[in-house]
């Protein structure tokens, strides 16, 4: 108590004990000083930015970036008709739940091994025509072998196609592709963690993928 405090003692008198005005209370300064720090942090950290940011679209910028999937493709030969041969396929996925389906419909050229064409939709007829729609001009004329599924019948010239099974090897390569795809992004593994929670993003993902992809043959 000797800095706090100054005790008087006398014969006839009780101990009297006298506060000294001039001491420090150091336990009050520490906790003062403590919030007076806690009001500088919370008053740095509620201030408004000078600049704040705007948010942009999700995958915009990317999204915008990317050339058309075409451009990406290495030109084929014309005087070779074995250069425009496709192999066709389509690939399950989902967003969100597996309720919602996502069918991944592939254009594969089996000399560059490129994609020439996708489009993602339902398992049907329309979808495949969007599929041979997004076909580029150079690749119109190719013979075309994909599974028995009954839209290609129905979309494709029959003079261009061939349904074949997978012991014939005609749609290996197409094949060999999905599996490729399941490997590169968890997204569209058929049991996994990964999955799209939104249609644009599930879009978005594939897109940069098949860029990627296609340019990294073209360099070969």
């Amino acid at each position: 108590m000797a800095n706090n405090a100054i005790s008087a003692l006398s014969a006839d008198a009780p101990a009297v004990t006298i506060r000294n005005r001039m001491a420090t209370p150091t336990k009050r300064v520490s906790e003062s000083c403590a919030l007076t720090m806690s009001a500088v942090l919370c008053a740095d950290f509620l201030a408004p930015s000078a600049s704040p940011g705007r948010p942009s679209p999700v995958g915009s910028k990317k999204e915008t970036a990317l050339p058309e999937l075409s451009e990406t493709l290495v030109e084929p030969d014309p005087a070779s008709p074995s250069a425009t041969v496709l192999e066709l396929d389509e690939l399950w996925s989902f967003v969100l739940k597996r309720a919602n389906k996502r069918w991944i419909w592939i254009a594969l050229c089996r000399a560059t091994r490129q994609v020439v064409a996708y489009v993602v939709g339902a398992r049907s007829r329309a979808t495949c025509k969007k599929l041979w729609q997004q076909i580029p001009a150079s690749y119109r004329a190719a013979h075309c072998y994909s599974d028995f599924w009954e839209a290609y019948q129905l979309v494709i010239p029959s003079e261009q196609h061939t349904a074949a099974g997978k012991e014939t090897g005609f749609t290996a390569h197409v094949e060999r592709w999905n599996n490729t795809l399941r490997q590169r992004l968890g997204r569209f593994v058929r049991k996994s963690l990964s999955f799209s929670k939104s249609d644009a993003m599930h879009d978005i993902c594939l897109r940069l993928f098949l860029h990627d992809y296609n340019r990294s043959l073209a360099l070969l």
